[in-house]
């Protein structure tokens, strides 16, 4: 049986790259070490997070005034990281689209010296939809205008990145980098959680426009951007392994045609999805239609107990992590770069069958 992995993450990789890491696991380039016994401070790895560094600046398109770090602690740490080195004793702006936002803007809050506005919110209406944001509504002296650019649990993602003016916008891209058409100069500040498009758990990457560093004094030295930046990423022992496999991740997404062409099939696979669930009587999508993303798509029946039965044949038929967030109940079928198309249409004639048995017309 085909076992299709819809994780929101730890997400599906490419399998070809999980048999370039198991064939290298045992002997990394004749060393006779592991990758994951490799010092950080050796010439082996050495070259293996330049040549990540290397290869995510070209897919990215990232210019030359930016610093690409290799982090740990999660997007989760830099809710906290980014209002400390950017906006002590300044306004910070948020846009509140779910859960991952609210906890961004909890972890600013908890700075005292910093003044925390949101500006907009699609909680209204349990965060189906991505709220207009214009520049008037931007306080043109506030240290940043903070986003998340997709929701894995509700299923929204920005379609367009608002302007901002003056004001740098800082961007938790962590489910859909790699995976849209956004521009990098666009934005002050990217950071992402490796385990959906870019490799392990474990590992964060951080982009930040270097007039962004140093603003602030940080007396936490791992929590500083200016040291770590200083130290190229190598302060502390960095997750060697995560950042080896986010390289081969980089090398077979250029190996695709690069982001432009992973884009396409990315797509390919979510349209296949919202079409059928657009003819379907049972299954429905919650998401705004203008607000839908491509990487995390969230559908129902409107009946929790169907809900679970789908969920648990889907699960007997191979179709593993398909059941919703808990705060949202349902299904959400994660379509990252490296989940197969395959996986989409047979998850729709699965679909198309069980509602044919369940009293759908």
């Amino acid at each position: 049986m085909t076992i299709y992995n819809f994780s929101a993450g730890p997400a599906v990789l490419p399998k070809p790259v999980l048999e370039k890491a198991q064939a290298e696991f045992l002997d990394y380039q004749g060393s006779g070490m592991s990758v994951m016994e490799l010092s950080h401070r050796s010439s082996l790895f050495d070259a293996i997070i330049k040549d990540a560094e290397a290869l995510l600046r070209e897919l990215m398109g990232i210019p030359d005034n930016y610093k690409v770090l290799f982090l740990q602690g999660g997007a989760s740490l830099q809710f906290s990281m980014v209002p400390l080195n950017l906006a002590q004793g300044k306004k910070a702006l948020y846009v509140n689209t779910g859960i991952w936002s609210k906890k961004a803007i909890s972890a600013a809050k908890a700075f005292k010296s910093i003044d925390v506005e949101v500006i907009a919110s699609s909680e209204d209406a349990n965060f189906t939809y991505i709220p207009e944001i214009t520049e008037d509504m931007i306080d043109q002296d506030a240290a940043y205008l903070h986003i998340t650019t997709n929701n894995t649990i509700v299923g929204i993602a920005y379609q367009e990145i608002p302007k901002a003016g003056n004001v740098p916008i800082v961007a938790d891209m962590s489910s859909n980098i790699l995976a849209n058409d956004y521009q990098v100069a666009d934005f002050g500040i990217i950071y992402a959680g490796a385990q959906k498009n870019i490799g392990p758990a474990g590992l964060t990457v951080v982009i930040i426009r270097e007039d962004l560093i140093g603003l602030c004094p940080v007396a936490e030295p791992m929590l500083d951007y200016q040291i770590q930046a200083d130290n190229n990423s190598l302060y502390n022992t960095p997750p060697t392994f995560a950042i080896y496999i986010a390289k081969l991740v980089f090398e077979w997404l250029k190996e695709q045609g690069g982001v432009a062409a992973i884009l396409k099939k990315d797509q390919e696979k979510a349209t296949l999805l919202y079409d059928a669930l657009a003819k379907s009587s049972l299954f429905t999508s919650p998401v705004r239609a203008d607000s839908r993303s491509l990487t995390n798509i969230p559908f129902v029946t409107g009946d929790a107990d169907l809900d679970k039965k789908f969920n648990a044949e889907a699960l007997a038929a191979g179709f593993e992590n398909l059941k919703g967030h808990r705060l949202v109940g349902g299904m959400r079928a994660s379509l990252y770069n490296a989940f197969p198309k395959q996986g989409v249409v047979d998850l729709i004639a699965f679909m198309e069958k069980f509602e044919k048995e369940n009293g759908g017309a």
